[in-house]
């Protein structure tokens, strides 16, 4: 016979994983939404309207920090602080410079204030999630 703690401990574990499964099916939209925009920036890289050089280095940021975010997610997952404390701070900053680049003029194409406009919204979603009282609770 399990004892409480264990049972419980299980239960958490179980809580957790359901959890940051669509934490990390979200960071995963994201991945997809980053790469895609580095594969636009190629194929249209001959265009200098649509590709300057703030698109490479956003686009190229972006989704290298993308990928950063699919590690600290699924090692949160896994019930690790450090991996949850990561997460924050990576979407902690990500959101509030989408933001930027989304209300300056002239900033970057509109092609790509578009996606970072669908980025910051699938990160708005993923924080809300990993600030949210349920995360919270699994991780004290």
């Amino acid at each position: 016979m399990q004892n409480t703690n264990s049972t419980s401990e299980a239960g958490s574990q179980l809580e957790r994983k359901s959890v940051f499964r669509n934490v990390k099916m979200l960071v995963l939209i994201y991945i997809v939404l980053s790469l895609a925009t580095v594969g636009a920036t190629v194929i249209l890289q001959d265009n200098h309207d649509l590709v300057t050089p703030t698109v490479w280095v956003r686009g190229i940021i972006v989704a290298f920090t993308s990928l950063l975010m699919y590690g600290f997610a699924s090692s949160a997952a896994k019930g690790s602080p450090k991996g949850l404390l990561r997460l924050r701070i990576a979407v902690t900053i990500m959101v509030p410079v989408i933001v930027v680049f989304l209300a300056l003029p002239d900033s970057i194409p509109m092609w790509m204030k578009i996606e970072q406009g669908a980025c910051g919204l699938v990160l708005l979603r993923v924080m809300s999630i990993i600030y949210g009282r349920r995360v919270r609770q699994l991780f004290r």
